[in-house]
């Protein structure tokens, strides 16, 4: 901060500014950021054209003494951040925070989650009610889940087992007329051996077109949001909030998604060779040296050490 000027900035003037200013001003500039990535980032790896994305949540966790209406527990506070994941250019195309007592499902449900005809959803079973994936059926988007342990079928038709891994290909019938009421459709079943896990697991989707042990792969490509949770609950300061207020805690996150859009938008502008993470290390570390980011971006992961020591002449740039 000295070679800016600053003498500093007090938390209570940043919790102010988070509280009085509407978190809708970043939620639109996020959009806007979100639509210059979509139109660089490549495209997901699997060989099918349909848009590939996930949804999923991560628990945040609050100081219930602080954050007295984010009761999570009776002696825990917490809110739950929902994503939907493009998994084109690793992007969050939507988010939706709620407390986090508020059930997956039900916020699926009203969360208007901008899916177009076509695309590919994955999901884990926290999602299943069959009402939702129904809808979903409806509206032409493919779902890929986890079937529950409990579930109830008949089988009605056979596809031939193909594919490492792949025990059976079914078309099932659900049994049990309030659960026939919630999705009268004929879903597939797909029973896979994991060998890594030694675990058989079970899939339902509603795509019959995509061979099975593709809709394996795809319900496997859902860890990649877990590592995007991961990654922008230990780099963007999203566990510590400046303000108590729903538009404190929304503007910090919406602030913090429009850091990551930034730092995509870079790497694939530059065609940068690194991770995101070693990114935004190099900025986090020069954001006050004046230094143009073509300069910044040349700098390798072994030289990380010297950027922190403050020697950035001659050998580096």
């Amino acid at each position: 901060m000295v070679s800016s000027g600053l003498k500093g900035v007090h938390r209570s003037t940043l919790s102010d500014a988070n509280t009085k200013r509407d978190s809708r001003i970043f939620e639109d500039l996020f959009c806007s950021i979100l639509g210059r990535c979509r139109d660089l980032t490549p495209r997901h790896r699997f060989r099918f054209n349909n848009p590939l994305y996930t949804i999923d949540a991560t628990t945040i966790d609050l100081c219930l003494s602080v954050f007295t209406r984010a009761r999570f527990r009776k002696a825990k506070g917490a809110i739950k951040m929902r994503c939907l994941y493009d998994h084109s250019g690793a992007l969050p195309s939507f988010l939706t925070v709620t407390d986090g007592k508020r059930h997956d499902v039900t916020e699926a449900k009203n969360a208007g989650f901008p899916l177009s005809p076509d695309s590919i959803v994955s999901v884990d079973r926290a999602y299943i009610d069959y009402t939702w994936p129904y809808s979903l059926n409806a509206k032409r988007i493919w779902f890929v889940t986890r079937a529950k342990s409990s579930i109830d079928y008949t089988v009605t038709g056979q596809h031939p087992v193909s594919g490492k891994g792949i025990i059976r290909d079914e078309r099932i019938s659900l049994a049990g007329q309030h659960t026939r009421d919630k999705h009268p459709g004929d879903p597939r079943l797909i029973r896979f051996y994991d060998e890594k896990r030694k675990k058989t697991l079970v899939f339902l989707t509603n795509n019959f077109r995509l061979v099975a042990a593709a809709i394996a792969r795809i319900y496997k490509s859902r860890w990649r949001i877990e590592l995007f949770f991961k990654w922008i609950k230990q780099n963007l300061k999203i566990k510590s909030f400046l303000g108590t207020s729903r538009n404190a805690v929304m503007t910090q996150i919406w602030l913090a998604m429009c850091y990551y859009l930034l730092l995509t938008y870079i790497k694939y502008q530059t065609r940068y060779a690194y991770s995101l993470l070693q990114l935004g290390r190099i900025i986090r570390e020069t954001l006050f040296d004046r230094k143009s980011l073509v300069d910044i971006l040349t700098v390798t992961p072994e030289h990380m050490a010297a950027v922190r020591n403050g020697v950035l002449q001659g050998t580096l740039f």
